[in-house]
């Protein structure tokens, strides 16, 4: 899953340290030839202190009191070069400033290094169908971790880059993540959920995929279908429904969708029935007939939860239909079905932040039990290893 996105993340990674190192070796080089200079420079000073002690016997005090007093504005003067040099005219850290940061086992990662490398990693998230304004969010957020950060010595670039575009991946996915379970559990019941989305996308499977999910957490489920329009939707929901031994709930073809959800929450208040699942007929946001059912749906069943279910792998498309969905019909969460086959991870990454509300599951096969619930520090840890 992702792995088009893994390798190009990878790379930005490794892209990044491979500098870093080279910059370590010319700093180690650097501090063995200042070391070999400074004991010359050691020794030289030591001679002239023990000439300058045998002189100095001989001397008055006149002469010593001169001597201490050139002492002093040497002294002084040293102390003034040091501090300019620790400082630039920008501000920032001068010669000596960068020569403790090594010497005290850290180097800085510059804004002007950096920037090459964050060019490149915008173009790969780019070419993985991540959104644009996801991506601009990614790639400020990686600067913001790195830039003018110092590391130590023994800590691996590579570790402070992954942990940099680790959080910057967080937050653009993390977006109104809450405990769907919890949620089911504490809700009243029914706890009415509707499907929406366009045709073909894999909406009834993750109904029925959802039912087992919700069965095996000791929650009761009850089927509907809304999607009294296309033919063959009442028998394709009644084969989900036979195999997992669910109630289904139907009308003719052609009835009003709001009517069959209807009854279908009926149903699960006559008999205890802890979660109602509506599916609805597949629609395009520019399908203004079928939003207006949806809106109905909304109006006269007012769903606990309205969810939008789309495809990982059809990318930036997804992005653009669950941004037109949201705006056309508010949602509250996102299913990503064919996460499995999915290289580039766009979908996945961009949704959220796009909508402002949670991905709930990924679909990741053709099994009831193929639905993984969408944890985010799971997705990051899936796109650049264990932290």
């Amino acid at each position: 899953m992702f792995d088009g996105l893994k390798d190009k993340l990878k790379g930005f990674t490794e892209d990044v340290e491979d500098d870093a190192d080279i910059e370590d070796v010319e700093a180690d080089q650097t501090d063995t030839a200042d070391s070999a200079a400074a004991d010359t420079e050691a020794e030289a000073s030591a001679d002239a202190a023990e000439d300058e002690a045998v002189e100095a016997d001989h001397e008055s005090a006149g002469a010593t009191e001169t001597a201490a007093e050139a002492s002093d504005a040497d002294t002084t003067q040293m102390a003034d070069d040091k501090l300019a040099d620790e400082s630039d005219d920008s501000g920032g850290l001068g010669l000596t400033g960068k020569a403790k940061a090594i010497a005290t086992g850290k180097t800085l990662i510059e804004q002007e290094e950096l920037q090459p490398h964050l060019d490149e990693l915008e173009v790969a998230l780019l070419d993985s169908n991540v959104a644009l304004d996801v991506v601009i969010e990614i790639l400020n957020g990686v600067e913001e971790n790195l830039t003018g950060e110092a590391r130590g010595r023994l800590q691996s670039t590579g570790s402070l880059v992954e942990d940099a575009l680790r959080e910057a991946l967080y937050d653009v996915i993390n977006v109104g993540q809450f405990d769907f379970d919890q949620r089911i559990a504490d809700a009243d019941k029914p706890f009415v959920m509707v499907f929406t989305g366009v045709n073909g996308v894999g909406k009834t499977t993750s109904i029925a995929k959802l039912s087992r999910y919700l069965e095996q957490r000791g929650f009761s489920t009850v089927l509907a279908n809304g999607d009294t329009y296309r033919a063959g939707a009442n028998e394709q929901l009644q084969e989900h429904a036979d195999a997992l031994g669910r109630k289904l709930i139907t009308h003719e073809q052609g009835s009003d969708p709001a009517a069959v959800i209807y009854d279908a929450v009926e149903y699960a208040q006559a008999n205890d029935v802890d979660v109602v699942l509506g599916d609805t007929a597949g629609r395009l946001h520019t399908s203004d007939d079928l939003m207006d059912q949806l809106e109905k749906i909304d109006r006269v069943i007012e769903p606990d939860m309205t969810v939008f279910v789309d495809e990982a792998v059809a990318g930036q498309d997804a992005v653009n239909r669950a941004d037109e969905f949201d705006k056309a019909a508010t949602i509250d969460a996102s299913i990503l079905t064919k996460a499995d086959a999915d290289q580039d991870g766009g979908a996945a990454i961009s949704v959220a932040h796009v909508t402002g509300k949670p991905i709930l599951f990924l679909g990741t096969g053709q099994d009831y039990d193929d639905l993984d619930r969408f944890e985010p520090r799971r997705i990051v840890n899936e796109l650049l290893g264990p932290e």
